[in-house]
């Protein structure tokens, strides 16, 4: 149940995410690259005092990889949303992250049991259904792209936590070494950024990326690449509901449907492992 309740609070951050950049982008006074660089200053800021607070001077040796990963991820969800709606992009980005993850799974020998093979590919049935060009009611072709640049940075990243040993420090050195990222990209491509947008990119960054993400890869390695490529899941319904009901975003039969089936392969999926465990 504890696992159970983590996630799922985690999964509410990643909601928020893609709430709050929708929210900065649509009011027209901040463009993706001060966002992106503000969102990974603040997680820095955040989680380098946090760290200092539990134990001194913070560590910042990490490996390439997880500053790299991250970064794609934030630049690319970030520059994403000037042409997605917040659950649909939501829907891009999770499902590519399920594709990804399923693969480290694979290439990890990691144990997965049919039904979460099921699970998952009714799932991206959902997605695949939503991306199905009809119209103007398909996303758009660039704003798809670059969310699926960012769902291999979170993939990746994702496949990486699940290592950590110190999740808090860990996911400090990831955002203290991704922040010169995207400055780089923020100097490359200036866009402007008022007062509203500013202070949604600091709650983005401190709160549900920087203390979102350590909490994320607290709760990987009990989770395992397969199912926390499943639970991620829930998190485009999440944001999905959150956007029509804060963005003023249409709700339409073609979306009612793809989370259908996006929820009942998580069910599915989430089936698999209880079953599992109650038998042993």
């Amino acid at each position: 149940m504890r696992l159970f309740l983590l996630t799922t609070l985690t999964m509410v951050a990643f909601a928020a995410n893609s709430i709050l950049n929708r929210l900065a982008l649509d009011a027209g006074g901040t463009g993706p690259a001060s966002f992106a660089a503000i969102r990974l200053a603040a997680g820095a800021g955040m989680l380098a005092l946090l760290v200092a607070w539990r134990s001194g001077a913070p560590r910042w040796r990490t490996g390439a990889g997880g500053p790299a990963a991250l970064a794609l991820y934030v630049l690319g969800f970030s520059f994403a949303y000037l042409s997605l709606p917040a659950g649909v992009g939501a829907l891009i980005l999770f499902g590519g992250v399920q594709v990804t993850m399923f693969a480290g799974a694979i290439l990890s020998r990691e144990a997965v049991p049919v039904q979460r093979w099921l699970g998952a590919g009714l799932s991206l049935a959902g997605l695949g259904y939503l991306m199905w060009p009809a119209g103007g009611a398909a996303p758009d072709a660039m704003g798809a792209g670059l969310m699926a640049a960012a769902a291999l940075g979170w993939g990746v990243y994702s496949l990486i936590g699940r290592g950590a040993r110190d999740p808090l420090a860990a996911t400090a050195a990831n955002f203290l070494w991704a922040m010169p990222v995207g400055l780089l990209i923020w100097l490359i491509r200036p866009d402007g950024v008022d007062g509203a947008g500013a202070a949604l990119a600091v709650v983005s960054g401190a709160v549900t990326s920087g203390l979102g993400y350590a909490l994320w890869y607290s709760v990987l390695p009990a989770l395992g690449a397969s199912r926390a490529a499943v639970a991620q899941l829930t998190v485009p319904v999440i944001a999905l509901a959150g956007g029509i009901v804060l963005l003023g975003e249409a709700l339409n039969l073609r979306i009612v449907l793809a989370s259908a089936l996006v929820l009942g392969g998580v069910a599915l999926a989430n089936y698999a492992f209880t079953s599992r465990s109650r038998g042993s």
